[in-house]
């Protein structure tokens, strides 16, 4: 079989031999390099088509991953929240048991103390008031559930309120015991009272006479005890008085105790209530062993009565 190709240039046709093994070769050698080239451009074509493809799915499954890993640490986040608002919810149950305590024990200070009805409620705040300030500062960007921070809010305000009637009631029963501490009150040895305070007879010229205390009849030796809270200004001999000791209470009163056997207290020593000043005895003026016992009053001397038979 041959082929003749005929050109439209001035050379004569050629003629293909097909029947030539050589020229067979060379046909089917062209025919492979064509087809092979063939498969590589489409080859290189499915490649560069498919390449974005690949790659969209390979971003989207990094993506898909990523949000599950912040879906795990959301629900633990979650639970976390979850854990603190139990712990926070026993807390508040924990203040309000404490809150009930202190009302409790805000009304048993207020009985101790004597205070006068209406005086204390715990029942209502105290006044309170002064221009509103604000710090500049903003506002969190987290809050606790409506009903939990409401009820934290007011258990807030509620021990406020408690605090500072406590403060003020514990600085008033100071006060008080303060003042109580330093006014002469009961008796300052063990005994009775042998002569009042006034006119009498004399003991020894049976004359009318003007008694500046009361007589408490002891024991020689029994202890002699402050009335009060003071500073010793004078223990020594006092003309008809014997061996005494006087105690300033710095409020204005003074007690003076007499006729004692022996003075333990020194000028100078501060003294609490029931402090042993001294020993009942009979020196000075006296008839036998007792106490006399004055109160001054703002430099006046008074009926020390009242005083020995109140209690503190």
């Amino acid at each position: 079989m041959q082929i003749i190709l005929v050109s439209r240039g001035l050379k004569g046709p050629k003629t293909l031999d097909l029947t030539c093994r050589r020229l067979r070769c060379k046909a089917v050698a062209f025919a492979l390099a064509g087809v092979v080239g063939i498969a590589g451009l489409g080859a290189a074509v499915a490649m560069a088509v498919a390449s974005p493809n690949h790659r969209a799915l390979g971003t989207i499954g990094n993506l898909e991953r990523q949000v599950g890993d912040q879906d795990a640490r959301v629900a633990e986040v979650k639970r976390q929240a979850q854990r603190d608002l139990d712990a926070l919810a026993v807390k508040l149950g924990q203040l309000q048991a404490q809150s009930t305590r202190l009302n409790a024990l805000g009304e048993r200070l207020t009985q101790v103390g004597k205070l006068d009805d209406g005086e204390f409620d715990f029942d209502e705040e105290p006044g309170q008031g002064g221009p509103e300030l604000t710090s500049g500062t903003e506002a969190p960007a987290f809050s606790l559930p409506a009903a939990l921070d409401k009820s934290i809010d007011q258990l807030s305000t509620r021990f406020d309120t408690q605090q500072a009637q406590l403060e003020a009631l514990r600085d008033m029963l100071m006060d008080r015991n303060i003042e109580s501490s330093l006014r002469p009150t009961g008796m300052p040895v063990n005994g009775y009272i042998s002569s009042y305070f006034g006119g009498r007879p004399d003991p020894f010229s049976g004359h009318a006479a003007r008694h500046t205390g009361i007589d408490i009849a002891a024991p020689k030796g029994t202890p002699v005890t402050a009335v009060a809270e003071g500073m010793v200004t004078f223990a020594g001999q006092r003309s008809g008085y014997g061996d005494v000791v006087e105690i300033d209470h710095g409020n204005g009163y003074m007690t003076r105790y007499a006729h004692n056997s022996a003075l333990v207290a020194t000028p100078g020593q501060r003294v609490r209530v029931g402090d042993v000043i001294a020993k009942a005895g009979s020196t000075g003026r006296s008839t036998g062993s007792h106490v006399h016992f004055e109160v001054w009053y703002r430099d006046r001397v008074v009926n020390p009565l009242a005083y020995v038979k109140s209690h503190r």
